[in-house]
């Protein structure tokens, strides 16, 4: 008869594996895996049972650098960020009810993929990305109005990619380029 171990580790959870999936996303986007790398550590990410498992999965990915999430939030009120101020690689940007403010144009931005994570209930929000920015929304999610955004139509190489995930309440989203 065999005996369970001690001490079972917990199973994975959504938000964790989700992590490791953006992380990885990360890790080919800044070309430190090819494409088959990619594909055999996603394999082994999503079919993973264990939190051993899932970090034998990431060994050959650079390591993450500290302090690269934060998270912005009011329960009213404005939230705005603006002028020469240091955009970490993740961002959390959560409000119940008021109105977002995110101004990136004279940012400093010191990855080449900044993720932006929207919970937002009700109220507006408005980025503006640099010029050269790349924008991808394909992450987010609204429930009442649709996002306002036009990709500029000869972009600039070179920027940022900024993707916006999340989900939108009752407010709207606009995005737009900075003129300059």
């Amino acid at each position: 008869m065999t005996s369970l171990p001690k001490h079972p580790q917990p199973p994975v959870g959504d938000e964790e594996r989700e992590r490791a999936v953006r992380r990885l996303r990360e890790a080919y986007a800044e070309e430190h895996i090819s494409h088959q790398e990619m594909d055999d550590i996603l394999g082994r990410v999503l079919t993973a049972r264990t939190h051993g498992e899932l970090t034998a999965a990431l060994v050959p990915l650079p390591a993450e650098a500290p302090d690269t999430t934060s998270t912005i939030g009011a329960l009213g009120g404005r939230i705005v960020r603006r002028g020469a101020w240091r955009v970490p690689r993740f961002l959390k940007v959560e409000s119940a009810m008021g109105r977002v403010r995110l101004d990136l144009s004279r940012a400093v931005v010191e990855h080449p993929v900044v993720d932006i994570e929207l919970a937002l209930g009700t109220g507006r929000a408005t980025i503006t990305v640099p010029r050269d920015a790349v924008v991808d929304l394909d992450g987010l999610r609204t429930t009442w109005k649709d996002v306002r955004y036009r990709a500029p139509r000869h972009p600039v190489p070179g920027g940022p990619t900024i993707r916006v995930s999340g989900v939108m309440g009752m407010g709207r989203l606009k995005i737009r380029h900075a003129r300059r």
